[in-house]
């Protein structure tokens, strides 16, 4: 047991020197059901977990900024009873309950069935509701659900409600079917033999009372941990639900931020650059500070229109060079970043401006200026059928059509050369189609008559 608490006292010390510790509190979920008699070596289950949690509960005497309580299932009613709503909070959260606690694991005698999920439903009140806490459960059994309860879904339901972390679960026995059982419920842990069981115990406690910390470098084009100020989200890889969101900041000595995370998940993290990086399957050390380099160089994209804009609002669709899909629609007269590489651009002038094979560098800005467009103002006295084009080559591209329903209108367009073809609305002959040449030219209005 001394060389337990030395354990749990350096790893605590090791891991205060990091960050300022905040309360955490540990329920003990203990499996009080009739198989707990069943022998690992020299001495049965109950023997064992009676034996190691006093041994454990003794130790974090001297461990600060901690609470402990104890719940147990399936020690008050007989296995022939199958009482699903055998369980109950044997010692509540309060400083300075050890010896209550001690009381309680040594006059326990295993009874009744393994109602887990129940027991995981009620824990959630056990716990104090207090701002800033980590809430842990150490359930230690040595058995499945045996009351049609779904251990998986109250679990998933305690972590999104913020009520507890994941919980930890050390299974007695050595059946490797538990594994696949508990694998959705929280962190699994098997104890084969009393040596296991107490090495596992020692390991989960510490990883419950130390915070697990990590920091995100992002990294340059040179492997330099300086691109920042972007949402991460880490995801659980087995769920693909979304665990932790964070901005990427540097602290005053302008390294990474250290993160406090939860260590029992496996994570998927998304930055979310332009476009999205990723790092799969990041499994993080409990109770140490973990480093996660992912590349993400960056550089920046500049849109601008020569002369005073006449566009309200315009925009270009952002793409990968070669892609189809739309990875960002910026604003003109902002910048926006961009991981480092080449993009194609669809300007949502009239007529639409193509560029392709645009290059961002690291920590470069690429300017792309457009021309002032100009303005095209049509008269008539009554309503047109007709749209204007561009001539490329021999061909008529078609640039937009015009509001048939307006005998005025005013239009935006680039400059260059371009041919309005239309048909009065009163007309019926196709041959009396009229074909008008104009041009347009930087910052100046054109005017087309159609009387």
């Amino acid at each position: 047991m001394k060389k337990l608490l030395l354990l749990l006292i350096c790893l605590f010390a090791a891991f205060g020197s990091l960050q300022a510790q905040k309360k955490t509190r540990i329920l003990f979920l203990l499996d009080g059901s009739g198989s707990m008699y069943a022998k690992m070596q020299t001495e049965t289950r109950i023997s064992a977990a009676k034996r190691l949690l006093s041994n454990m509960v003794d130790s974090l005497r001297a461990v600060p900024d901690l609470e402990i309580a104890l719940r147990i299932y399936g020690h008050r009613s007989p296995s022939s009873a199958q009482d699903c709503r055998d369980t109950r909070l044997e010692v509540p959260f309060s400083p300075g309950n050890h010896d209550e606690m001690l009381g309680v694991i040594r006059d326990l005698t295993p009874k009744g069935t393994t109602l887990i999920a129940y027991s995981l439903q009620e824990a959630a009140y056990d716990f104090p509701k207090e701002d800033n806490v980590r809430n842990v459960i150490i359930l230690i059994t040595d058995g499945l659900e045996e009351c049609s309860g779904d251990p998986c879904a109250i679990s998933e339901a305690l972590q999104r409600q913020g009520v507890v972390l994941k919980p930890f679960i050390i299974g007695l026995g050595g059946d490797p079917s538990f594994l696949n059982f508990y694998d959705c419920v929280g962190r699994y842990f098997d104890a084969s033999t009393e040596g296991e069981f107490e090495t596992i115990l020692g390991v989960v406690v510490s990883q419950a009372i130390n915070e697990t910390t990590c920091q995100v470098n992002l990294l340059d084009i040179n492997g330099r941990a300086l691109e920042t100020n972007v949402n991460m989200t880490f995801y659980d890889k087995r769920s693909k639900k979304a665990i932790h969101n964070f901005i990427h900041t540097m602290n005053d000595r302008g390294v990474p931020d250290t993160l406090t995370v939860d260590p029992s998940f496996v994570y998927d993290i998304q930055v979310h650059t332009v476009p999205p990086v990723y790092k799969n399957n990041v499994t993080l050390v409990p109770g140490r500070h973990n480093i996660i380099a992912i590349d993400a160089p960056q550089g920046f994209l500049s849109l601008k229109v020569d002369g005073v804009t006449a566009y309200p609002d315009l925009q270009a669709i952002v793409r990968r060079k070669g892609e189809t899909q739309t990875l960002i629609v910026q604003d003109f007269n902002r910048n926006q970043k961009y991981i480092v590489g080449r993009y194609d651009l669809e300007i949502l002038t009239l007529p639409r401006i193509f560029l392709y094979n645009v290059s961002i560098d690291q920590t470069k800005t690429t300017l792309i200026n457009i021309p002032q467009p100009g303005k095209l103002q049509i008269i008539g006295n009554q309503e047109y059928f007709g749209a204007i084009y561009q001539t490329k080559g021999n061909m008529l591209e078609w640039v937009c059509d015009i509001n048939n329903t307006q005998k005025r209108q005013i239009i935006t367009l680039q400059p260059g050369k371009y041919k309005f073809i239309y048909r009065s609305a009163k007309v019926t002959k196709t041959y009396m189609t009229v074909e008008k040449t104009f041009e347009i030219t930087s910052g100046n209005s054109t005017q087309l008559s159609l009387y």
